[in-house]
């Protein structure tokens, strides 16, 4: 007979379970609604803008698209992006430096909101607050800025 199938092995584990706290440990102090991260790989639909908030706040925003699908009916999810980098500071200078078309690997705190539009549909959007970014791949040139700078 085999050890996994064993009425002593039963037996032991009910005993051990029992005493130990695994089956009632919890992974995270935060409640699950609090917990909405998301993990992204695309590309910049346009490049990073600062506005300003109305507590005079300083944000960058900017888009980040990603596809999904066979090639001939590939879809675009597209995702808003907030990043409340400090002035001046080193993770500022290098998202102001990207450009629409960039390869970014992002992480972020995702947030839905529902809203309805101006024609009275409802709408959802999902909005990011931006904790890291990774520049994976900038946009080669165009032939004629490389004709250009050629010259």
């Amino acid at each position: 007979m085999s050890f996994i199938l064993s009425p002593f092995r039963s037996a032991a584990c009910s005993r051990v379970c029992a005493s130990s706290s695994i089956g009632t440990r919890a992974f995270s102090t935060a409640r699950p609604s609090q917990l909405a991260r998301l993990t992204l790989v695309g590309r910049l639909g346009t490049d990073p803008e600062i506005t300003t908030t109305s507590s005079g706040n300083e944000v960058i925003k900017y888009v980040v698209g990603t596809s999904y699908g066979p090639r001939e009916n590939r879809q675009t999810s597209w995702f808003r992006v907030a990043s409340f980098a400090e002035k001046q500071s080193p993770i500022r200078e290098k998202i102001m430096g990207l450009s629409k078309g960039t390869l970014v690997y992002l992480e972020g705190d995702a947030t839905m909101r529902s809203y309805e539009d101006s024609e009275g549909r409802k709408q959802s959007q999902l909005s990011l607050v931006q904790t890291k970014v990774e520049i994976l791949k900038r946009p080669s040139p165009v032939a004629s800025e490389a004709a250009g700078q050629a010259e």
